[in-house]
């Protein structure tokens, strides 16, 4: 199990930017559950997810995503994943949650593609 892992927010203008950075894992996912309970989300925005930095990802990971995903959706709003790592994308598509997040190469074009929809 790891202990290298940070998560940054940033408020925008189409919703908050969360990156998860290093290894999300069974010992680190209780931390990025309690960043996702402290976001601010209102109706109409989307959470960006950006998995730049993100080293590795278990099934822990996983579920703080879908996590993520009706923490955004109770509030009315949104999620989208940003730089989502080869691995990640084979699991996700593997498991059949490839449709429950909208996916993007980057944090910016993911705000873009939102703000052009809104």
């Amino acid at each position: 199990m790891s202990t290298e892992f940070s998560t940054t927010t940033q408020a925008t203008t189409t919703g908050p930017v969360l990156a998860f950075v290093g290894e999300l894992d069974s010992s680190t996912a209780p931390a990025a559950h309690d960043t996702i309970r402290q976001l601010t989300i209102s109706a109409g925005d989307q959470l960006v997810v950006d998995l730049t930095g993100l080293t590795f990802c278990d099934s822990s990971g996983i579920a703080a995503l879908i996590a993520a995903r009706d923490f955004a959706h109770r509030a009315g709003g949104e999620i989208a994943l940003a730089a989502v790592p080869r691995h990640l994308g084979k699991v996700l598509g593997l498991l059949g949650l490839t449709d429950l997040f909208a996916t993007h190469p980057t944090a910016e074009q993911a705000q873009q593609a939102w703000a052009g929809r809104h």
